[in-house]
This record gives structure tokens, sequence and C-alpha cells, in this order.
């Protein structure tokens, strides 16, 4: 295993071989340029949501002026702002959201963009096969649009542009492991079909992201972990990226396939 040293804020590490490009990098460039990007949308009091949905409450319970201690009571959906679907979203025999396997949402990931669609713009099958050598078994691809800088608008939820469902079946064929996108859903003229498509597949679905005009890379390092909800359809999460990492770094994460999960 490769040494460990420490980098970074507090308590991060990185492999001994990174310090390497480190060292190299900083007689060329000055430093390393690899940073993470924040893809999540914030969590709020009252964050709009779509209209069936649950409505957001951020409450105050307790405060250190009364108790010593600052907590407070979340009232959320499953599927609020940045957050990822589990099978069991749209089979009631699928794979809850505490048994999904948590290296699809771990690791190298394409990043396609898609900005010059537009409002209500569709992403087709024809749209995905021009990515063809990217689109493999295990694959992840995220999808940017630039629809997240209409959040919080109500529009957001209305005019979004969305993924048809023969291209969501194509992707589904291809047996990518997870796919995320900036849009709050997939495609919102028949949603049934396109979830189904992917679900059935164990494709993970990660719905809300942002920031993604601000990644330089087309090809990145994804993160986008849920809660460990117990028999539940979906979680909110904390989806990042990290930019900039050359192949040999991406190397280090690509062979993670595999989730133990509790209790194996």
């Amino acid at each position: 295993m490769a040494a460990i040293k420490e980098w970074g804020p507090k308590g991060w590490a990185r492999p001994q071989c990174w310090q390497a490009r480190s060292r190299k990098s900083s007689k060329s460039e000055g430093r390393h340029t690899s940073r993470i990007v924040d893809l999540s949308l914030e969590i709020y009091d009252k964050a709009p949501t779509f209209w069936l949905d649950p409505k957001t409450a951020v409450i105050e319970h307790l405060r250190i002026e009364n108790m010593k201690y600052n907590i407070t009571q979340l009232v959320i959906s499953t599927h609020l702002g940045t957050h990822l679907d589990a099978p069991f979203h749209f089979f009631d025999s699928g794979r809850t959201v505490d048994r999904l396997d948590l290296s699809r949402g771990f690791g190298p990931a394409s990043v396609l963009d898609f900005s010059a669609k537009g409002p209500k713009g569709i992403i087709t099958r024809e749209d995905l096969v021009k990515h063809d050598t990217l689109l493999v078994q295990n694959a992840r691809i995220i999808i940017r649009t630039g629809w997240d800088h209409v959040f919080p608008a109500p529009r957001y939820f209305t005019d979004y542009p969305g993924i048809d469902p023969e291209a969501c079946e194509l992707l589904a064929e291809r047996k990518v492991a997870c796919l995320a996108m900036d849009m709050p859903s997939i495609y919102g003229p028949d949603y049934v079909t396109v979830h189904q498509a992917l679900l059935r597949a164990e494709v993970l679905i990660v719905e809300g992201l942002a920031n993604l005009d601000r990644l330089k890379g087309t090809t990145v390092f994804f993160a986008a972990l849920p809660l460990r909800i117990r028999g539940r359809d979906g979680s909110p999460c904390r989806a990042i990226a990290v930019d900039g990492l050359n192949d040999a770094e991406l190397k280090l994460f690509g062979g993670i396939d595999h989730y133990e999960a509790p209790g194996t």
C-alpha cells in the first residue's frame, strides 16, 4: 500500500504517488491544481420542492441560550434538493436506499455538456450516442445543462431539460453504474417510464446537482452518498467532484467496484 501523508485541511491524506506529482507540478505550475467542487444545492427552511412532495421545514429545537447547545429539527422529503433515487422509489420490490451499492456513486465520472438544450430541451438517444465510447458498463455519467442556475424559481421544477425514454433505455442497456444530472428530475412528460428503465437496471440516479459549470475537466472523481435511511426510497446527499486529477490519480479509485454491505 502506498505511504500516506497528510495534506490539505487537517485530517485529509494523500498517497505518496500524489505527493510525487505535486512536487513535479510545483516546479512547473507552482502548486497542485486539483480541487474539490461542491455539487450540492443548499437545504434551508421552506426550500422548494415538486408540488406534490413533502414541504421543507428547518426548525430551531434548542439553543445555546437555554440548553447550552444548538440542535435543529428537519422535516424534509427524501428527494429534496441534491438527492439520489433507490429502486424502491418506483418498485415495491426494489432495493432500498440503505441497501444500495455505494460504489456506484463513488469513482471516476464523465461530464457531458448539454447546456445548449435550454428549457424543456430533450436529450435523445442520438445525443448520447455521440459519446458512445463513454457509455460502458459501470460508467458514471454526469449530465450538465446549467439548469441549477434557475433554482429556486418555480420554473426550475416545470421547464427543466429532460432525458427521453430511448436515451434512458440506452444507458440501462449499457449497464452504466450512475446517471447524475443538474435537473430536478429526468423527464417530466413520462417520469415513470424513464425512472423504471434505469432503476430496473439498478442504475443509481442522482438528481439536483449544482455548480457543474465550475468543473474544468470532462473526467472527475465523483462522490454522492446517501443517508442510511432504513427501508426507504431515496435520500438527500452531499455530492462533490474532485477536478484536475490526472489519469494515475483517478485510477486509485477506478478499481473500487464492490460495496461491502453492513452485516456481510
